[in-house]
């Protein structure tokens, strides 16, 4: 970890624009990655925080054929939402850039051609599959067949979303192009690998080593997962027509894959940063006095943590990150969050519900934030982190201080008299804050630093409790002016450290208490706050409660999600056609047992799989199953299951999977166990889980 850095280059994944941010994404990505930022503003640090839109890939092409536009006006359409909810979100990026600007490109470029020139690259020509009709190569997304695994009959060429087996498009049974429906050929193709492999090492020691006490154990432990199972060559060219040319004579036609040009865009973004602010760009990537951090999502890790450090260690000139704080996942009452499936917040439509409510949203993802583990938003949390923290104890004190300071000194802070134990307890309590939120958002754990804020707001609520200014009034003024001082010291610290969680309420009582919040470091006595004398303006509420009937809305707005799911569920069980007719001899061959789960971790490098130990009674067998995305390890542990017993063994990812578990789907699309214990009102029919796949 780098002590006392010159200047801190932060930034924050780039989002991808084929569709809006999500309450996902901020609690993820954006909101810790601004608090931190605005913390090192108000530390008076030299801060490039940069971001931009990422809008290049196959999914914006897949986008651009489902809408029947072009790729640039899909962009262009979600740039300028993205864009605009963050700033009307307070989000304080100091440049927001594009990766479709020129000077990405140009970067991009730049960077893939000094590695190639330095041979770093590995050349192979490699089959294919070509639509002939289309004249072109099919990338992965522009495949479809039937999955070798599960025989699932839509599964992609990079992966099949029903049994989440990670695949080639050249393993699909039976593919068709999605463009025009042909079957296409093999076809070769060149294109230009990165080779992991040479920094295996490396990276083994950087992070593993260098980096054991300060990473997330989160972050370390996929990056052991990925150097454990080997580094292997990666491509960084593809065929495409979207995207930024390979640079070298021979790639007419392909693209930098968007893997590698995407994180280029921090470096090129803060460029365009530094030529607009009269900077030197070099400083905030190649000074070895710049601290580097990358704020990211769990499913980002491998590029950050593995492939960009290779990138920028090849490249050689380039300082590493010195902290990449990953986020696990954030779920939405209950249920993973779904783009697809329409279950999410979005950050545009959440602005025009609860317009003046930017803060409420940042404190409740800050308070549940995924830092450790998966984490869940309900609105129900929401409602209550408003009412009973932000209402009910900050802006409860605030407002008892502003209306007793106006009502009996017209708004004027009055001059203390002695302080007796009590105020130089509580004064010296509130001189430790800053300190005390300083070390917790300087190890990246922003939900503790919260609860260290409010904690100053609970401090001032318990001293006007205790000394109940309102009722000393009437027999011992003087004393009145000493406790309004201390309330208002409080209450203007306050405005000052609830800055980076809270800027548009820390701006408001900034405004009331007529007051600066720009630096955090200085003494207590030299912070200029409310001094005797000065005139503080008239209350205001900082947070009003939130209604039932505003949190109904929602709610029914999330259930209509639920019905159009259902919906759409029914509709295809009606129309998948039934399997033939198995015989009775047939189901006589099915071995089906009750056994209880007696262990269970996640697959290595398999979002979606858990390998399970399963006590049938008369043995304890190993079965690989996918359903890592509904339950977590410790969850299943002590469940009682169905399997099927007598399935031949199968091999997944090097690990030996010894039978089926059945599962069904809940109306709302849930996966459950089929158990002797309990059984659900309705189903959408059962499901057989085994080796990753689930088959109906």
């Amino acid at each position: 970890m780098l002590e006392n850095p010159k200047r801190y280059t932060i930034t924050a994944a780039l989002p991808y624009t084929n569709g809006p941010i999500h309450i996902g994404h901020l609690a993820g990505v954006y909101v810790p990655s601004d608090i931190y930022s605005r913390y090192l503003r108000l530390q008076g640090k030299d801060v490039a925080f940069i971001c931009g839109s990422d809008e290049h890939g196959v999914a914006i092409s897949m986008k651009a054929k489902k809408e029947g536009i072009s790729p640039q006006e899909v962009i262009d359409k979600y740039d300028a939402i993205i864009r605009k909810s963050f700033i009307d979100f307070g989000i304080s990026f100091d440049n927001y850039s594009r990766t479709s600007s020129k000077i990405h490109h140009d970067t991009a470029q730049e960077f893939f051609r000094k590695l190639y020139d330095n041979d770093d690259f590995i050349e192979e020509v490699t089959e294919q599959l070509y639509d002939a009709k289309a004249d072109q190569f099919l990338a992965d997304r522009f495949v479809v067949g039937t999955c070798p695994k599960c025989g699932n009959d839509e599964a992609y060429g990079d992966q099949c979303e029903k049994c989440g087996s990670t695949l080639n498009a050249t393993d699909l049974i039976n593919p068709k192009s999605t463009i025009t429906g042909e079957i296409p050929v093999l076809k070769k193709t060149k294109h230009w690998f990165l080779p992991l492999d040479r920094y295996q090492d490396f990276l083994q020691k950087w992070i593993l080593v260098d980096h054991a006490k300060d990473w997330k154990v989160n972050v370390l432990g996929q990056v052991k997962s990925w150097l454990d199972d080997g580094l292997k060559p990666r491509a960084v060219t593809r065929d495409l027509d979207w995207g930024i040319d390979v640079p070298v004579e021979g790639a007419e036609g392909k693209k930098l894959y968007v893997w590698f040009d995407a994180p280029i865009g921090y470096i090129s973004a803060t460029k365009e940063w530094a030529t607009r602010e009269g900077k030197n760009w070099e400083d905030y990537w190649k000074d070895s006095g710049t601290k580097l951090v990358h704020f990211i999502g769990k499913d980002n890790i491998v590029f950050h943590c593995i492939i960009f450090p290779a990138m920028l260690k090849a490249e050689g000139s380039y300082i590493l990150p010195d902290n990449v704080p990953a986020n696990e996942f954030l779920n939405l009452e209950g249920n993973k969050l779904s783009t697809s499936k329409n279950w999410a917040v979005w950050l545009h439509e959440y602005l025009i519900d609860f317009p003046g409510k930017q803060d409420v949203l940042r404190y409740a993802l800050t308070a549940n934030a995924p830092e450790t583990k998966d984490n869940d938003f309900t609105w129900k949390d929401f409602q209550a982190r408003n009412n009973n923290e932000l209402a009910a104890v900050f802006g409860n004190f605030i407002n008892r201080v502003v209306v007793l300071t106006n009502k009996y000194y017209d708004g004027i802070v009055p001059s203390p008299n002695d302080f007796n134990e009590v105020d130089e307890r509580t004064l010296a309590e509130l001189k430790a804050y800053p300190a005390v939120i300083s070390s917790s958002i300087e190890r990246y754990r922003f939900r503790e630093a919260q609860v260290e804020l409010m904690n100053v707001a609970r401090l001032g609520n318990k001293y006007l409790a205790d000394e109940e200014p309102w009722k000393m009034v009437k027999t011992d003024p003087e004393r009145v002016k000493t406790q309004m001082y201390v309330a208002l010291q409080i209450a203007a610290a306050l405005a000052i450290l609830s800055e980076p969680f809270l800027p548009f309420s820390s701006k408001k009582l900034a405004t009331i208490l007529n007051i600066t919040t720009n630096n955090w470091n200085l003494e207590f006595e030299d912070w200029n706050l409310t001094k005797a004398g000065h005139k503080i303006g008239d209350a205001e509420i900082l947070f009003a409660q939130i209604e039932d009937s505003e949190i109904q809305k929602q709610i029914e707005k999330l259930e209509a999600t639920k019905t159009a799911n259902m919906e759409e569920i029914s509709a295809f069980a009606k129309t998948s056609p039934q399997k033939p007719t198995a015989t009775f001899e047939d189901f006589l061959k099915l071995d089906l047992r009750v056994g209880t789960i007696v262990e269970a971790e996640k697959m290595p490098k398999a979002n979606k799989l858990l390998v399970l130990k399963v006590d049938t009674g008369m043995d304890v067998r190993t079965i690989v199953s996918g359903i890592a995305e509904h339950f977590s390890p410790e969850e299943v542990i002590g469940k009682r299951v169905t399997i099927l017993a007598n399935l031949a063994p199968r091999v997944l990812r090097g690990v030996e999977s010894e039978g089926m578990i059945l599962m069904t789907n809940l109306p709302d699309g849930k996966l459950v166990f089929v158990n002797p214990d309990t059984s659900p009102s309705f189903s959408t029919g059962c499901n057989i889980v085994e080796n990753g796949s689930t088959i109906s």
